[in-house]
C-alpha cells in the first residue's frame, strides 16, 4: 500500500473511528455498548447483541496485534485488559445448555429474547461471529484452549447447518430456498480457524484449510452464475425462480464474499478462482452502483434497478423493498478492502479505478462531520442524507470499518 493510503487510513482510525469505540467500551461487564442511533450521538439501550460483541472482540484483538506493532497509536495494557474481559463475558453468558450462542444478552449478560416467545438462540450468525472473535483473540494469548474451544463451537454450527435446524434472524429463509449467506459465513470462520491454526501450529490447520475451500467451491457450483452473478436465495424450484427474493440482488454481499474466496484461493495456490471472483467483483458493481448519485444500492434486481418479482410476504422481502436504494456504510468499506485485494493479486486496472471511485464517495458521504462524535454515519439514503430506520440489527456496527481498515493496512502495496 501506498504510503499516503496508508497514512490516511491510520489517520482515520486513530482520530474518527477508534476513539467512538473507546469510549464505548464497558469496562464493569465486558463487551461493547453497540445500541446507538445512526448518528452516535445516543446510546439508546445496553443490551448487547452477542453478533455484534463477537465482531468487536475480533477487531479489538486485531487492534492489539496492531498496536504491538507500533502501526496504530492506542492504549495496549487497557485493550488487553478489556479484550479478556469481553472473552470471559461471552464464555460465560452466551451459551445455552445446548451449546448454542444466545442472540441477545442483557448489561450484565442475561439472556433475553429478542421477540416474544422466540426463544434465544435465534441465529446461527452469533455463533458464529464468536467462534471469529474467539479465534483472533486466540491469536494474541496464544493459546491453543481458546482455538479448540472456538473449534468446537464451530463444529456445533456445522452440525446444526446440515441437520437443517440453523435459524437465521433477522434473515429468515423460506422453505424451497437456500440461501447463500451460509457457505459464504462459513467460508470466513473456516479459514479465520485454519489461519490461527497455522499460527499455532495445530494439527487441525489441513482440515480447517480443506474446509475453506470446499465452502468456496460450494458457492461458486452452487451460488454464482457464469456472468458473475451471485444468487442469495437459490432454489431449484422452477416455480419460485421469479420471485423478488430469487431475483434481487446484494452487491455489497457479493463483494465481500468474493474477498473471502481470494484470500482461501490464494492460499491454496487457485489462480483462476481469484480471476474468476474479480468478475463476479466487478459485475456486482457495475450492476450495484447509483450511476446518477453514486455509491452502491442495498439491492437491486438482477435485470437492474428497484428489484421486483412475485412476492411470497416475509420480513425480508419488506426489507429488500423498503429499503433498496439506501447506502449503506459496510458495502463501501468492503468494496474498498475486495478492490484493493483484487488488485494487488491480478493486477486488474478497472480494480484500482474502482477503488479510488468508491474511496472519494466513501469518504465523501460516511465520515460523521461532528468529530466530537466520530464513527460514521452508517446508513443514509440513496441521496446521501442521514436516514434513521432499522436494516439489520438496531445496532452501530463494531467490526466492518475496522476490519476492512485493519486488513487493508496488512496489503503490502
Amino acid at each position: 500500500m501506498s504510503s499516503s493510503l496508508s497514512e490516511q487510513i491510520t489517520e482515520h482510525l486513530e482520530e474518527l473511528i477508534l476513539p467512538f469505540w473507546n469510549k464505548s467500551l464497558d469496562t464493569k461487564y465486558g463487551g461493547v455498548f453497540t445500541c446507538y442511533n445512526n448518528e452516535g450521538s445516543k446510546l439508546i439501550s445496553k443490551d448487547k447483541f452477542t453478533w455484534s460483541q463477537g465482531r468487536f472482540l475480533w477487531a479489538e484483538s486485531k487492534l492489539i496485534t496492531l498496536i504491538k506493532e507500533k502501526r496504530i497509536k492506542g492504549n495496549l495494557n487497557l485493550h488487553e485488559k478489556h479484550a479478556q474481559q469481553t472473552y470471559t463475558f461471552l464464555t460465560k453468558n452466551a451459551f445455552l445448555d445446548n451449546g448454542n450462542c444466545a442472540f441477545l444478552l442483557s448489561e450484565s449478560g442475561k439472556m433475553k429474547e429478542s421477540q416474544p416467545d422466540s426463544g434465544f438462540d435465534t441465529s446461527i450468525f452469533a455463533d458464529c461471529f464468536v467462534v471469529l472473535g474467539f479465534a483472533e483473540y486466540a491469536k494474541i494469548t496464544n493459546s491453543l484452549d481458546i482455538f479448540n474451544q472456538a473449534v468446537n463451537i464451530y463444529k456445533h454450527i456445522k452440525s446444526r447447518i446440515l441437520a437443517g435446524t440453523a435459524q437465521s434472524e433477522p434473515y429468515p429463509i423460506l422453505t424451497g430456498f437456500t440461501a447463500h449467506s451460509f457457505p459464504m459465513i462459513m467460508l470466513n470462520v473456516s479459514q479465520e480457524l485454519a489461519e490461527t491454526a497455522e499460527l499455532l501450529n495445530s494439527s487441525l490447520y489441513s482440515e480447517l484449510l480443506n474446509d475453506s475451500s470446499v465452502y468456496m467451491h460450494t458457492i461458486f457450483e452452487d451460488y454464482r452464475l457464469e456472468n458473475g452473478r451471485i444468487i442469495e436465495m437459490n432454489t431449484e424450484n422452477e416455480e419460485l425462480k421469479n420471485t423478488l427474493l430469487h431475483r434481487h440482488l446484494n452487491p455489497g454481499h457479493a463483494i465481500e464474499c468474493m474477498w473471502f474466496v481470494m484470500k482461501t484461493a490464494n492460499k491454496i495456490k487457485d489462480y483462476h478462482l481469484i480471476e474468476k471472483a474479480v468478475d463476479t467483483v466487478l459485475y456486482s458493481l457495475e450492476m450495484g452502483w447509483d450511476k446518477h448519485y453514486q455509491g452502491l444500492y442495498r439491492f437491486v434486481d438482477f435485470e437492474g434497478g428497484k428489484p421486483k418479482g412475485k412476492k411470497l410476504g416475509g420480513s425480508f422481502e419488506n426489507l429488500i423493498e423498503e429499503t433498496w436504494d439506501t447506502k449503506l456504510w459496510w458495502p463501501h468499506s468492503e468494496a474498498l478492502y475486495c478492490t484493493l485485494l483484487g488488485y494487488k493479486l491480478t493486477n486488474r486496472p478497472q480494480l484500482m479505478n474502482w477503488f479510488e471511485i468508491i474511496k472519494e464517495y466513501t469518504f465523501k458521504t460516511f465520515p460523521n462531520e461532528d468529530t466530537s462524535i466520530g464513527e460514521w454515519i452508517q446508513i443514509r439514503s440513496r441521496y446521501g442524507e442521514p436516514v434513521n430506520r432499522l436494516v439489520a440489527l438496531p445496532v452501530k456496527d463494531p467490526y466492518h470499518i475496522t476490519r476492512n481498515f485493519f486488513l487493508m493496512l496488512d496489503l503490502p502495496l
